[in-house]
């Protein structure tokens, strides 16, 4: 009996080491940010140091106002990157749902849709709820849209709902309170386009011209046999619609070069070279009056590309009369100093604010020269080149 006991005790001293190796650790919990929607080459460090209120004032604003090309690209690439968001951000479902909508709006549906595929807790969140209805619809499922309508434990009343329960009920063939939903709709918040085309759905009434400023006009016009190619999409539907991933956007660089006598492809392939950038500066510098504004925005660009600049050009660009942008003065001393420590997300959050303040000719002269040095030494150059290039073209 005692060597049996002997026996015991020394095979649980030689297994506790075993069943210490599968202890199971738990798993950090879910943020807005750490599903992936497509790979971009950023790094898991992507939102390090970031502050979430940054993040909670930026993201709302890049699905409701339009954006240039080249901060529309700069957009996409950060929210569709899988990464560690910023401290505070897990559990965050109006975060992750800002996240997913600003994917959508900016035509960037199929990483939306990734994100969407592990986003938890869809019933328990208006919002998420129908930023995954949006994409349903957008891609055509209507069947996903209706089971999403008809799951939501919260929001039910809102008007997205309403008008997308109307629809739902017109689809399943119950007339008479897809009628009485759809009037309700109108009366909560009247809509002429939605309007007009649910009337068609449900009452037969003339529909009109098709619609595509989001995936509910896509479904109605779609199913009222209108003629898509007449009207004007959004950024979301006409993604869809074309079936290819957002594109970046081109500039033509012999148009700006004409205007600035050089330099612009050398920005395409890179950087631009040390003495190119010192002999643009220099002309800028001695240009007629009716050139010199020109030129000078235009070495203030490429000179915001530039690794280091020479003292005489340093003392030329220091004289040149360009006036400040229109970013306040905090956010602009918080996106130079997100340098120091080169944290990458805020630098582009805080450049994407300003840009999402312009609007969708772009930012100020002066404040796309800060962008475009912050974001070339935060690991964002593609992007920094491209407001550059989007900045030259726009020279007059």
């Amino acid at each position: 009996m005692l060597r049996l006991t002997l026996l015991a005790a020394a095979l649980t001293l030689a297994c506790a080491p075993a069943l210490a190796q599968v202890e199971v650790t738990p798993l950090a919990a879910p943020d807005a940010f750490s599903t992936p929607g497509r790979d971009t080459g950023l790094p898991q460090d992507l939102w390090r140091g970031t502050p979430v209120e940054t993040a909670r004032v930026v993201l709302p604003m890049l699905s409701t106002r339009p954006l240039s090309p080249a901060a529309a690209a700069l957009a996409r690439r950060v929210l569709a990157t899988g990464a560690p968001g910023p401290t505070g951000a897990a559990n965050d479902e109006m975060l992750a749902a800002a996240r997913v909508n600003a994917l959508i709006s900016l035509g960037d549906v199929k990483a939306a849709s990734r994100v969407l595929e592990r986003a938890p807790g869809l019933d328990r969140s208006a919002e998420l709820s129908r930023a995954a209805a949006e994409s349903a619809l957008l891609a055509g499922d209507v069947a996903r849209a209706c089971q999403l309508a008809g799951g939501l434990s919260t929001g039910r009343g809102d008007i997205y709902w309403l008008r997308l329960r109307a629809l739902c009920q017109a689809e399943a063939g119950q007339g008479a309170q897809a009628q009485l939903t759809f009037d309700l709709a109108q009366a909560q918040a009247r809509d002429a386009v939605y309007g007009r085309l649910m009337a068609a759905k449900v009452s037969g009434t003339p529909a009109g011209a098709a619609s595509l400023r989001n995936g509910l006009d896509l479904v109605l016009s779609r199913g009222l046999n209108l003629d898509l190619a007449a009207a004007k999409p959004a950024p979301a539907v006409a993604a869809v619609l074309s079936g290819a991933d957002p594109a970046l956007p081109t500039y033509d660089t012999t148009a700006i070069d004409a205007q600035i006598g050089g330099l612009a492809a050398s920005v395409v392939a890179g950087l631009p070279p040390p003495a190119g950038v010192s002999a643009l500066v220099a002309a800028a510098s001695e240009g007629d009056p009716k050139t010199k504004v020109r030129l000078q925005s235009a070495a203030l660009l490429l000179a915001a590309l530039a690794n280091d600049l020479p003292a005489a050009d340093r003392a030329r660009i220091s004289a040149f009369p360009i006036a400040e942008g229109k970013a306040p003065a905090g956010r602009n001393l918080a996106l130079e100093t997100a340098v120091d420590s080169r944290r990458t997300g805020e630098a582009a959050l805080l450049a994407l604010w300003t840009c999402a303040e312009a609007g969708v000719g772009g930012p100020a002269l002066a404040d796309r020269v800060r962008m475009v040095r912050v974001l070339s030494r935060v690991g964002l150059v593609d992007e920094a080149r491209l407001l550059a290039l989007e900045g030259l073209a726009g020279l007059k």
